[in-house]
């Protein structure tokens, strides 16, 4: 990617500052190359004054800075956002939206012709550059401008090229996922207090047996369930434990979940 390029937010909220974080710490745009428009004036000097990015004072004059603009705005307002850039930007320019929910067609729709547009999913974990993220291409999208769209979202943590019609599953997985992982953590760290450890000892065990667990996962490659069998040893501690989530019924209610969260982002969508 040129570090001539320059980007613009349209919103400055957390996973804005996390991008503009994480495209900093990558290298990806030099801070004067990032701008930002935000209606908190506290937050933009705050922005400014931590990443040494620059301002604009409204929608089209950040429109006239930009080859990039990103779209972090809350989907209520985004009719109104793309009226203000409609009358701003060229089909030239990259626009990347992050509302939920607001799919492809509308943003084609409100914005000139062949404009070249790309929606992402990301999740919280972004926050701390190890997100999950998953980007959708309209019609208007070269493979050039897809891959500098999927750099930027890889500045903070993984990010993958989907069809639009995953994108419901998408948010109701990995969108929503972090809320069902925590609620996990926080039972193994009640059920180890219930055992007797200290509050601050379980959840420092908690918490970084799900981080390794993860890497472990992601750095082998294997099977989930090939790695379970690893460390399940024949009539040992592991297999009592699985037992016991296996009749409770963990499994299938982890379906359920994500299939009720799907189905509902399928609800806000067509509302």
């Amino acid at each position: 990617m040129s570090k001539d390029r320059t980007i613009g937010f349209i919103g400055g909220g957390n996973m804005g500052e996390a991008l503009i974080r994480g495209l900093i710490s990558a290298s990806l745009f030099r801070p004067e190359k990032i701008f930002v428009h935000d209606p908190s004036a506290a937050r933009v000097e705050y922005l400014l004054g931590e990443y040494g990015i620059k301002a604009s004072r409204g929608i089209p004059e950040l429109a006239g800075h930009c080859g990039i603009i990103l779209l972090a705005v809350k989907p209520q307002v985004m009719l109104s956002v793309l009226g203000e850039l409609r009358r701003a930007i060229t089909e030239k320019q990259l626009v990347i939206s992050i509302a939920a929910g607001i799919p492809l067609s509308m943003l084609e729709r409100e914005l000139p012709k062949a404009t070249p547009v790309v929606r992402v999913m990301p999740n919280t974990p972004a926050l701390v550059l190890m997100g999950a993220s998953a980007l959708s291409r309209g019609g208007s999208v070269s493979d050039d401008q897809m891959e500098t769209a999927l750099e930027i979202f890889r500045a903070v943590g993984k990010a993958v090229e989907v069809e639009e019609k995953w994108m419901d599953t998408v948010t109701g997985l990995s969108g929503s996922g972090p809320a069902y992982v925590l609620l996990m953590i926080e039972a193994m760290i009640d059920a180890g207090v219930l055992m007797g450890l200290p509050r601050h000892l379980a959840r420092e065990l908690a918490v970084q047996t799900f981080a390794g667990t993860s890497a472990m996962l992601d750095k082998s490659g294997k099977h989930p369930a090939e790695m379970k069998d690893m460390i399940t040893s024949p009539g040992g501690t592991t297999i009592r434990g699985l037992k016991i989530l296996e009749e409770k019924g963990v499994r299938g209610a982890i379906f359920e979940a994500v299939e009720a969260a799907t189905r509902r982002s399928e609800e806000l969508g067509k509302g």
